[in-house]
C-alpha cells in the first residue's frame, strides 16, 4: 500500500511516500492557494491508499487540523494524524549525517521531516 505523509508548514508543505515500505521524501510544495491541488495530484499520480499528517501541540495544531479537514473533504483516503514531536530537529540530525549542501537544507528539511513522520506511522 502506498502512502504519503504531509509535514504542514506556513511556507512549505513537506512530502514523503512509502512505496512497499521504502520511504522517500519528495520536493516539498508551496502552502499557496494551490496546495490542495498538488497534494491530489501526487495521490493520484503516486496511487496513494492512505495519508498521515504531523501534529504539533499549542496554536498551530489548530491551523493543521484546518488543513486536514479541508483535505479529508476533498479526497476519499483515510487521513491519520499523527504526533511530530521534534520531527524537524529528527530530520535536522538525519540532514547533518548525510552531509547535504546548506543551499539546500530549506528546501529539503520539511520533506526529510515528512519522512520521519511516516516513518513513525509505518
Amino acid at each position: 500500500m502506498n502512502t504519503l505523509a504531509i509535514d504542514y508548514g506556513t511556507k512549505r508543505i513537506g512530502l514523503a511516500i512509502a512505496v512497499n515500505g521504502i520511504i522517500s521524501p519528495i520536493l516539498p510544495i508551496k502552502n499557496n492557494s494551490d496546495k490542495y491541488n498538488n497534494i491530489i495530484k501526487i495521490i493520484k499520480d503516486e496511487k496513494i491508499r492512505k495519508v498521515y499528517v504531523g501534529i504539533c501541540e499549542g496554536d498551530f495544531a489548530i491551523k493543521t487540523k484546518k488543513f486536514v479537514d479541508t483535505l479529508r473533504s476533498m479526497i476519499e483516503l483515510d487521513v491519520e494524524l499523527i504526533e511530530e514531536a521534534v520531527s524537524t530537529i529528527e530530520a535536522d540530525e538525519i540532514y547533518k549525517e548525510n552531509k547535504k549542501s546548506k543551499k539546500k537544507y530549506k528546501s529539503h528539511i520539511d520533506s526529510i521531516a515528512a519522512a520521519v513522520i511516516l516513518r513513525r506511522a509505518l
